[in-house]
């Protein structure tokens, strides 16, 4: 008779806590889906884009200036930036986007 009354004691507290478990794992597996996995895929998309910029495109950096990279070296960039083909100097990681790649220009 004893043994029947723990069970029936024990269950519902045990069941409580595999709750609070899958709990934590369902919001440990949300937060990985929507904040984890689209950051971690857009650093590889910015990576690549930072990788494969040449001479010639037409860039915006995050401070908002636009320009036409002149020359590339190591981790720096020129860009002119104006028709009368000011130069300013930029390291890479400040570059946005790229606009026009050079070999799409006409």
């Amino acid at each position: 008779m004893n043994s029947i009354l723990l069970e029936a004691t024990t269950t519902p507290s045990s069941m409580a806590g595999l709750s609070t478990i899958l709990m934590v794992v369902i919001t440990l597996a949300v937060m990985y889906f929507f904040l984890i996995r689209p950051q971690k895929k857009q650093e590889k998309e910015t990576a690549n884009m930072l990788d494969n910029l040449a001479v010639g495109d037409e860039i915006t950096t995050i401070g908002g200036v636009i320009g036409e990279i002149v020359s590339i070296t190591g981790e720096t960039v020129v860009v002119a930036t104006s028709r009368d083909q000011t130069k300013i100097r930029f390291r890479k990681t400040a570059i946005k986007s790229v606009d026009v790649h050079a070999n799409e220009k006409p």
